[in-house]
């Protein structure tokens, strides 16, 4: 009898293909912390140019030291879900202090940033609803749209036009939200939150901000996307990972009362999903705390960022529009994009490549991303070894 499942799975060659040719660039593991230079398990040292730990805070010993402690208090798991057992005293408070920190009524808190999208996007898109993403958001909310019950429309990145073609098709007194990342975490513009707002009034639509690359980047103390704007009070839902500048794992949604019950009672993801770890939890705290109370650490990042974006493009890259720590040098080729970080990497620069379906083959991209920990001397010395790699295959002059 044919074994379907293993049959079908070898039609899968493209990851074989790219190892035969020597420039399969993932998977590839690391012996330290995410730090500006790291140390791989092959013994090499790279400078990291790949994470997202915008803000340094993924290897910080005052967050080690909370996780710690928690471990020490609670255990290293809460063995059940937050509907039900898992739910203590720090999450609680973390969350508290979420919902204070962007500007909403209350917070709750999943285990993974994904969960968030997928189950919030998926449990609010009931029948007769519309959910309307950007093309570009994040494969969490997309998977999450897919699994509502929603009338989906996706609008063209960016594109208000195209935003309100779309709007203008929806039942006018059926439930509307709109769905964007705040600050796209490949292209590193920023979402056009303003004019979302005012067609969410005209269209009487919703919005909720994926705000995952944006805390600890943009706005006060690192805020988000829409106290960056000072459209707090007119964004709807607020969502946040810990993942990327609170150096830990999980995310939260921030709203009102009645929105944020209603998910703690229908989001699948976060009632029939283990709870965060106390370690995490604990990790995340301190990172808020830290946060808010070191704003030089974020002027910091958008020093070495500003440097970045004159450097790279004083020596010909393309870097889009990118507004952020996020720096996409286009390529526009995907073998060439696996190629260069082969190389990069071969010199001691660790770099990813973004390539469909994350992207269009026509937009395909290195994404080089800071950290606050970073120099100018990190970014000098990556830069140096690109600008040679980019010249060698003819991508730039």
């Amino acid at each position: 009898m044919a074994k379907t499942l293993n049959e079908n799975c070898e039609k899968y060659t493209i990851a074989r293909d790219v190892r035969a040719l020597g420039i399969y660039p993932y998977y590839r593991p690391i012996s330290s912390g995410q730090d500006p230079i790291v140390q791989m398990a092959d013994g090499s040292k790279a400078l990291m140019f790949g994470s997202n730990s915008y803000l340094g805070l993924s290897d910080d010993p005052r967050l080690k030291e909370a996780a710690y402690a928690a471990v020490k208090k609670y255990g290293t798991s809460c063995s059940g879900s937050r509907f039900l057992n898992g739910t203590l005293d720090i999450h609680v408070e973390l969350e508290e202090r979420l919902a204070k920190f962007v500007g909403k009524q209350e917070a709750v808190t999943y285990s993974t940033g994904f969960q968030v999208n997928l189950g919030v996007v998926s449990c609010l898109g009931g029948r007769g609803s519309y959910t309307l993403l950007d093309e570009t958001d994040h494969a969490c909310i997309i998977d999450g749209a897919r699994l509502s019950f929603s009338t989906v429309y996706k609008f063209r990145h960016n594109d208000m036009e195209s935003l309100e073609q779309k709007l203008k098709v929806c039942e006018p007194e059926a439930q509307k939200l709109i769905v964007v990342d705040g600050l796209y975490s490949m292209l590193g513009d920023l979402a056009k939150l303003p004019e979302i707002c005012d067609l969410c009034d005209k269209y009487n639509a919703s919005v909720m901000v994926d705000d995952a690359h944006s805390l600890g980047v943009f706005g006060k103390n690192g805020a988000g996307t829409a106290n960056h704007f000072g459209l707090t009070d007119r964004v709807d839902l607020i969502m946040g990972t810990f993942s990327k500048s609170f150096g830990s794992l999980g995310g939260f949604i921030a709203g009102d009362h009645e929105v944020i019950d209603f998910i703690k009672h229908n989001s699948r993801s976060l009632i029939f999903s283990a709870s965060m770890t106390p370690a995490t939890v604990a990790a995340a705290s301190k990172a808020l705390e830290i946060m808010q109370s070191e704003p030089e650490r974020i002027e910091r990042l958008w020093d070495v960022t500003r440097y970045a974006h004159k450097c790279f493009r004083e020596r010909g890259f393309d870097i889009n529009a990118t507004e952020s720590p996020i720096i996409p040098l286009m390529v526009r080729n995907t073998e060439k994009a696996m190629r260069i970080v082969t190389l990069a990497y071969k010199q001691g620069v660790f770099i990813t490549p973004v390539i469909a379906p994350a992207v269009p083959e026509k937009d395909v991209l290195i994404r080089f991303a800071l950290m606050a920990t970073h120099t100018r001397a990190h970014v000098d010395e990556a830069i140096d070894k690109l600008t040679a790699i980019f010249k060698s295959l003819d991508i730039i002059e």
